[in-house]
């Protein structure tokens, strides 16, 4: 699905002591997949399959973070215990999650909370938004993506 929304340009704090920003990443392509929670089932299950299919994403010229409200120090353990080989960006406070829009009322065990919803938001070379799925169920979801970024990156500039 493909949305009318522009995103402003950000600067976030990743692992690796890294600092992202859109703009930054012109002439690649970007993936952003957002995740409620570190080490969780779900969420391990999506990273692991980002991991598995990252030499793919390379050949489309795509990069991946995944982004969830953990501190960096979760991250860089969830990272390196699962071998992701792309970075995850901290959110603590939110400003991502709300850029996107990924920040929605959930339940869980008839409780109401706010939480992320899992989202991926895939972005051509000249960091213009040109997919995104909203409500991602983890099965399959990463060939889609995939396909996607392929399909992207062998059409005409």
């Amino acid at each position: 699905m493909t949305e009318s929304i522009q995103i402003q340009d950000f600067s976030a704090q990743a692992t690796g002591e890294q600092s992202v920003s859109l703009s930054a990443l012109r002439g690649r392509q970007v993936v952003i997949y957002f995740y409620p929670k570190d080490n969780t089932p779900g969420c391990t299950t999506e990273g692991q399959e980002f991991r598995d299919a990252f030499a793919d994403f390379t050949a489309a010229n795509t990069v991946i973070f995944g982004v969830s409200r953990d501190s960096l120090r979760t991250h860089e353990n969830f990272k390196a215990k699962h071998g992701f080989p792309f970075e995850l960006i901290s959110d603590p406070d939110e400003t991502l999650c709300r850029l996107f829009d990924v920040i929605k009322l959930k339940k869980l065990y008839g409780k109401e909370h706010m939480g992320i919803e899992r989202s991926t938001f895939l972005f051509d070379a000249q960091g213009q938004l040109q997919r995104s799925w909203r409500k991602v169920k983890v099965a399959g979801h990463v060939a889609e993506v995939l396909d996607a970024a392929q399909q992207l990156n062998q059409a005409p500039a």
